[in-house]
């Protein structure tokens, strides 16, 4: 007897996914490693982040996050400074981290909607800056004034947006060229 219900859509990942997620997972970490201190400390994590929307596309990607935050979340090292757990995701910087999921998600609709061509890309990777800085600065702004006291929207983007302004471009420029380059080269990405 035949279903009623519609077939559903390829919804299982391959095995190859689970690896490239994972990859990319530790890829991100190893970023937050790379890191200057200050009131949100200087990662290549977006670089990372960027690199993961674009050469795994939108879902894959989006869980590549996802089990990066997870394996913070449980306490793993994984974060600046070779910290972890939960307190770090609900701290001062953590809409940051937690913004590289709203970078993400907003890439794969993005992505979804225009396309994979370089501009679809690259204003893709802008948009989830955009969105990562916005999360992380708005919650910046509550934690902060929940810890210390109430801070105007001017010192917070004076002290965790302005200061980051060129090396997230430059973050931006070379993972567009990543992105567009590895496929090339790399036959797993093609």
């Amino acid at each position: 007897m035949k279903s009623m219900v519609m077939p559903r859509a390829r919804t299982r990942l391959s095995t190859q996914d689970l690896v490239y997620i994972s990859l990319f997972a530790v890829l991100i970490a190893i970023c937050a490693w790379i890191s200057i201190p200050s009131t949100v400390p200087f990662t290549m994590q977006t670089f990372a982040v960027m690199c993961a929307m674009g050469l795994l596309g939108g879902k894959r990607g989006v869980l590549a996050v996802v089990l990066y935050l997870l394996l913070g979340a449980v306490g793993l090292p994984v974060f600046s400074g070779f910290r972890g757990g939960l307190g770090m995701l609900l701290g001062v910087t953590g809409g940051y981290l937690v913004g590289f999921l709203c970078s993400a998600l907003l890439y794969w609709l993005w992505t979804s909607l225009f396309g994979e061509k370089p501009l679809a890309r690259f204003s893709g990777m802008l948009l989830g800056l955009v969105a990562c800085y916005a999360f992380g600065t708005w919650w910046f702004m509550i934690a902060y004034a929940g810890a210390t006291g109430p801070v105007g929207l001017a010192t917070a983007l004076g002290w965790c947006v302005v200061p980051f302004l060129i090396p997230e471009a430059v973050k931006v420029a070379l993972a567009f060229f990543v992105v567009g380059t590895v496929p090339r080269r790399v036959k797993a990405f093609r």
